[in-house]
């Protein structure tokens, strides 16, 4: 299988036409990235002008985490949501960032220490498969990023695996109206995402949020 990026925003911090390194992929399957420099990427990821449409401490609200879950940052990029996420779980707790491109998860490790974000754990992951032992975590969150994943409903069902009960997968991803994100023609409506996470036995459905360009799903 080609090899996915399943990397935190994957180029949401920009309008598509201001990115030359979109993969069309035949089809309107999914985009192929890879972003092997994560200190270079580090400026748009991590770009304070972010939050205004991003707003991760509503998104990691919304998840209600409880002190000592474990949490999975799937596709963390360069940690963006990492400090919300480490700070929702406490001491007793664990987030597990997860990402395909190994300097992406070198330069977790080094941001994990530099904040003393203790309870991080970096992993570097195939991109069919999240790597997770079944019945081990709580709450996995993705960030735009469900729209570049392969053969969605088969890395769904790991994911349900890997949920503990009431466990919950939160999937936040751009509306076919956002000024940032991926092409139109490679976004995806709520209603699909819904319907894939369904196909893995979970209960699915869209939450309110307070974010201006993406939608949540949640599938439980």
């Amino acid at each position: 299988m080609r090899r996915l990026l399943v990397t935190l925003v994957l180029l949401g911090c920009a309008k598509p036409a201001e990115h030359p390194h979109h993969a069309h992929h035949p089809h309107h399957g999914p985009l192929v990235h890879r972003f092997e420099k994560a200190d270079e990427w580090a400026k748009v990821f991590d770009d304070p002008a972010r939050d205004a449409w991003q707003k991760p401490a509503h998104v990691v609200a919304l998840m209600k985490l409880e002190p000592g879950s474990t949490v999975v940052d799937l596709g963390a990029g360069t940690g963006y949501f990492l400090p919300f996420l480490s700070q929702g779980v406490g001491s007793t707790g664990k987030v597990l960032a997860l990402d395909v491109e190994p300097d992406m998860v070198r330069y977790i490790r080094e941001r994990a220490v530099r904040e003393k974000l203790a309870n991080v754990e970096a992993r570097v992951i195939k991109g069919d498969d999240p790597e997770l032992a079944a019945a081990s975590v709580d709450r996995v969150l993705i960030v735009d990023t469900w729209h570049h994943i392969p053969e969605r409903r088969a890395y769904a069902a790991k994911l349900a695996r890997a949920l503990r009960p009431h466990g919950m997968i939160f999937v936040v991803d751009f509306t076919m109206e956002a000024a940032h994100g991926p092409p139109k023609h490679h976004r995806l409506a709520p209603a699909q995402v819904i319907e894939e996470l369904a196909s893995a036995g979970l209960a699915a459905k869209t939450v309110p949020s307070e974010l201006p360009e993406q939608y949540v799903v949640v599938g439980q």
